[in-house]
């Protein structure tokens, strides 16, 4: 779908449970990462927006494409879809929110309805593949 949100998201699992963020003032949560800067490639937007939105270094040896999902974006115009690649990756540092980040949260299945459209869809391939409870 042309005129897509173009982001990149990290996907970090611990415990059955979904590394995700909420911006200050927002109410729903998403998976850290964010848009492509002009020229970057998916592993060069995944480290710097992870590093600003989580304040910790992706590891770029261990970056792991999990897939590509599509939905209708969170909070514009309707019709207009944002396109989400993610990737699972290991990290050094310490989790903590950053830049517009308010709040840093483990999510299960039972959460679906406190993230956006398309980290909705990603959280129902992680059931289905009985990665998250």
């Amino acid at each position: 779908m042309s005129g897509a949100i173009d982001k990149v998201a990290w996907l970090l699992l611990e415990d059955g449970k979904v590394l995700c963020a909420r911006s200050r003032g927002k109410d729903t949560f998403y998976l850290p990462g964010g848009k492509r800067e002009q020229g970057e490639t998916d592993e060069e937007t995944l480290r710097r927006e992870v590093e600003e939105e989580v304040s910790v270094r992706i590891e770029p040896d261990r970056i792991d494409f999990f897939g590509t999902f599509e939905a209708p974006a969170h909070g514009k115009a309707a019709g207009i879809p944002v396109r989400m690649a993610c990737y699972r990756a290991d990290y050094t540092g310490t989790l903590a929110p950053a830049a517009e980040i308010e709040e840093l949260a483990w999510l299960g299945y039972a959460d679906r309805e406190r993230v956006s459209a398309v980290c909705g869809l990603v959280f129902d391939r992680l059931r289905e593949q009985g990665l998250i409870e």
